[in-house]
């Protein structure tokens, strides 16, 4: 049996390198402007979570994508706390960079969005959204970090993994502008980073993540 659980860790673990190094790849593909494959990472993750959990025979219980336990999950220590806090700092982060750029940042942001979401179509933005929240938590939190964190410790996991997430999110625009939102974007990630190793479950983190967006495209709908 021991030899059995050593063999099936070991696999995940190659299947966990495998995908992180494949999803790095992807993400770097950025730096050549004509280049849009990038976003294909996230399904790159989303299929290594589940072959990695397949490999390591992962009990549900114990699966980085609960469904069951969203409720004991949400009452562990701190997780409400922080599951609130990218609502909070991305209302911030909109307010702060339209006074810096006298409201180009909130174009650039909604140039960004505007490439992968139909703002003219609410039901189809709302679906959007929730979609795009959901695979992008499988894929960093559930993957990139969870299976991660069994090799190497937390922060190293969280920094590297939202790094990556980042530098995903980068778009064509004015330096400063730019710089602004991918560090936005990586503070954010690293939030959901922790609200992901507080709750072990990527249900969780894409709750923190969706309401996020939402609150953001409000304030933007609402006051730009």
């Amino acid at each position: 049996m021991k030899d059995q659980a050593a063999e099936s860790n070991k696999k995940s673990a190659v299947l966990t390198i495998t995908g992180v190094v494949i999803m790095i790849l992807l993400t770097l593909t950025k730096a050549v402007p004509s280049s849009n494959i990038a976003g294909y990472s996230v399904f790159v993750g989303i299929a290594f979570f589940f072959l990695a959990e397949a490999a390591a025979k992962t009990p549900r219980s114990e699966s980085g994508l609960r469904f069951r336990t969203i409720v004991a999950d949400l009452k562990k220590p701190g997780v409400i706390a922080w599951l609130l806090l990218p609502s909070v700092s991305g209302a911030a982060t909109l307010v702060v960079g339209n006074l810096i750029f006298h409201g180009e940042f909130v174009a650039h942001e909604m140039g960004r969005a505007g490439s992968i979401l139909s703002f003219d179509k609410t039901a189809l933005l709302i679906g959007q959204v929730i979609i795009a929240a959901f695979g992008e938590e499988i894929a960093y939190r559930g993957f990139f970090l969870g299976k991660g964190m069994k090799l190497f410790s937390f922060w190293p996991c969280a920094v590297v993994s939202s790094v990556v997430f980042a530098a995903g999110h980068i778009a064509a625009g004015n330096m400063g502008v730019v710089l602004y939102d991918v560090a936005c974007v990586f503070i954010d990630s690293l939030i959901f980073s922790v609200i992901y190793q507080k709750s072990g479950n990527c249900v969780i983190s894409t709750l923190s993540h969706i309401l996020g967006n939402a609150i953001s495209l409000a304030v933007v709908l609402a006051f730009f």
